[in-house]
């Protein structure tokens, strides 16, 4: 999978809790999704502007103890938006109509 054309379900909602977890909910499914603070984190990134190398960085940044499976947890997480659906690749650009 190409991690840097990701996006998030434009449709997508997520509600952030008080305690820093967040549900990711879809109008058009029915379907709920718990996220902790680095799932939020990382799905807020998915706007078409961050690429995967940089939410990576990002996310080292912000949160202490990022372990040395980041990259692969990441990845997995991911993975995962895309086959709940609250994530998606990126549409390709048309031709350019002259």
């Amino acid at each position: 999978m190409k991690y840097d054309q990701l996006i998030a379900n434009p449709s997508a909602v997520l509600r952030e809790e008080s305690d820093d977890w967040a549900i990711l909910f879809d109008p058009d499914t029915g379907e709920s999704f718990a996220v902790d603070p680095v799932g939020a984190f990382i799905w807020k990134r998915l706007d078409g502007h961050h690429v995967f190398e940089d939410i990576l960085v990002e996310l080292r940044q912000k949160f202490q103890q990022v372990p040395e499976t980041a990259r692969q947890d990441c990845m997995e997480f991911l993975d995962d938006l895309v086959k709940r659906g609250f994530a998606g690749s990126r549409p390709s650009p048309g031709p350019i109509l002259e």
